[in-house]
């Protein structure tokens, strides 16, 4: 009887795991367009840009594939990118803008809440890329949320000419402490120390940081991490219009370690989002 228990036991232990790991693995999609865009061979610099979409779709996204193209981005990195969502029509967002664009991409999204079982799944985050993504890997972020939330970031190794570039796109909690949201930048950070110091990286992402103590903190994670900011602690990236005063507020980010930024923005005029996406250009080591 006991026997016959414990191999009960393992069985049911390890369909939880297979099921789990399955699960998770339809929170990952990878995928290229059609066609694909003919990047540099070897390119001195690169064109960077991060972009919290906030779910658009149809027309709306079709703006934002626009403006994207006329940037000409090495690497983009978006978050709240909607798959299977019924305000969405249950469109496969992250397909269809790698399509727009003839690019490589990734997209991954956080677990449902336990309570949430059955129903659709989360927004996620995406990144996308002239050049092949590899290495790519989904980070669930430490911290749960209201409701036990989950959010996520997606790393991924793009190879620019001769180099190999580490990039993440990040979307952290709004509504835990400032030390938990801190722990989840740190959890990308800490992911990207399995590739050579050498390597330049970019973590860029809606970092939520309506905080001030966060702004300072992120600051001061990223550049003792060796990394650097073309944007100042100030900048507005969010804007969303209330009947006695706007919100106005800095929570995204791009930071860089071994690549030197020689010109970037915040495009305000590209208002189909509550967020503004930022731009880098920065030279390759």
């Amino acid at each position: 009887m006991e026997r016959a228990f414990l191999l009960m036991f393992i069985f049911l232990t390890l369909f939880a795991i297979t099921f789990a790991q399955a699960s998770n693995r339809e929170l990952l999609e990878t995928g290229a367009a059609a066609k694909i865009s003919k990047p540099d061979v070897d390119p001195k610099e690169i064109s960077i840009v991060t972009y919290n979409i906030r779910w658009r779709t149809g027309d709306e996204l079709k703006k934002i594939a626009d403006w994207l193209r006329a940037r000409r981005p090495s690497v983009i990195a978006l978050q709240e990118v909607d798959r299977s969502k019924e305000r969405t029509n249950n469109t496969n967002n992250a397909r269809r803008l790698a399509e727009e664009l003839d690019m490589y991409y990734a997209w991954a999204a956080p677990p449902l809440p336990n309570k949430s079982k059955g129903k659709e799944e989360e927004t996620g985050v995406e990144l996308l890329s002239p050049y092949p993504l590899t290495d790519v890997t989904r980070l669930v972020l430490p911290h749960a949320g209201p409701g036990g939330r989950w959010r996520v970031a997606l790393g991924a190794t793009i190879k620019m000419g001769k180099r190999d570039v580490r990039v993440y796109s990040v979307h952290s909690e709004t509504r835990i402490p400032v030390d938990q949201k801190i722990d989840q930048f740190r959890a990308v950070v800490d992911d990207l120390k399995r590739f050579p110091k050498s390597t330049p990286a970019i973590v860029m992402g809606d970092f939520n940081s309506w905080e001030p103590e966060t702004v300072k903190k992120v600051r001061k994670l990223f550049t003792g991490a060796g990394f650097a900011t073309p944007f100042s602690d100030e900048d507005v990236t969010f804007k969303r219009n209330a009947v006695v005063f706007d919100v106005t507020l800095k929570l995204d980010w791009v930071w860089l370690r071994d690549l030197k930024a020689s010109s970037s923005g915040i495009d305000r005029s590209i208002t189909v989002s509550d967020h503004y996406p930022l731009w880098t250009v920065a030279a390759l080591p």
